[in-house]
């Protein structure tokens, strides 16, 4: 019995004025990690952007974590943020405080108000990304790596139904890109669902699962040839 946590039918994708990508038709089921490939400028930016409210939807059908993105309001998208965890490929932290107060940033803003509640799942989720002992620092004195480790925990705090990476080891080095790509997998292994934007040919390989691909206006999956 598939459980989707997203569905799009028939979308289109506008960027302004211009079509972007046309007659998307995508299931991820719970569970699922899924790719999502192209080269730049193809459309997997704007795909992300409309699936966590940046860009708005107005053509198909799409339904993603219990929201109808065709009737998503304003006032309900940092709802619809809180089911996501969302991880973006320059880290996003912000540099004037520590690791800790990062997080507890976003709990904050999200609703948390219990503070030893708020405290044990900073310490859940840093240790979840071997990065328990860190909390104190701040980001400029992490590598990139580490960085991005700290933004998969922030985008776990939650607990979301779906996380939506996008380009999460753009700004990395190969062997870093693999711990990076490790950290995301033991998640996903624990019953997190990913979708995760990449245009880094080697991960696939690596670690083979659904892709698809944006490429002239379309989006469709690629059956991956077993080696």
């Amino acid at each position: 019995m598939s459980n989707p946590v997203l569905q799009l039918k028939d979308v289109s994708i506008f960027q302004g004025n211009n079509l972007v990508l046309s007659d998307v038709n995508v299931e991820v089921n719970k569970g699922d990690f899924v790719y999502l490939i192209g080269k730049t400028g193809s459309g997997k930016s704007s795909f992300m952007k409309t699936l966590y409210g940046d860009l708005a939807l107005t053509e198909g059908q799409g339904h993603i974590v219990d929201y109808d993105l065709r009737k998503l309001k304003e006032k309900e998208i940092p709802f619809l943020r809180r089911k996501l965890g969302v991880v973006f490929q320059d880290f996003k932290l912000l540099t004037d405080r520590t690791i800790n107060d990062n997080l507890l940033f976003v709990l904050k803003a999200t609703g948390w108000k219990d503070k030893a509640k708020m405290k044990t799942r900073i310490d859940e989720v840093l240790d979840k990304v071997a990065m328990k002992t860190k909390g104190f620092k701040f980001p400029h004195e992490l590598s990139g790596g580490e960085q991005q480790r700290v933004a998969i925990a922030r985008a776990l705090l939650n607990d979301p139904e779906l996380i939506l990476a996008d380009e999460p080891t753009g700004n990395l080095d190969p062997q870093t890109s693999i711990e990076v790509m490790e950290v995301l997998q033991e998640i996903n292994k624990n019953g997190n669902t990913i979708l995760m934007a990449t245009h880094d040919y080697a991960l696939l390989l690596k670690y083979p699962s659904k892709t698809l691909k944006c490429d002239e206006n379309q989006i469709f999956e690629v059956v991956q040839r077993k080696g």
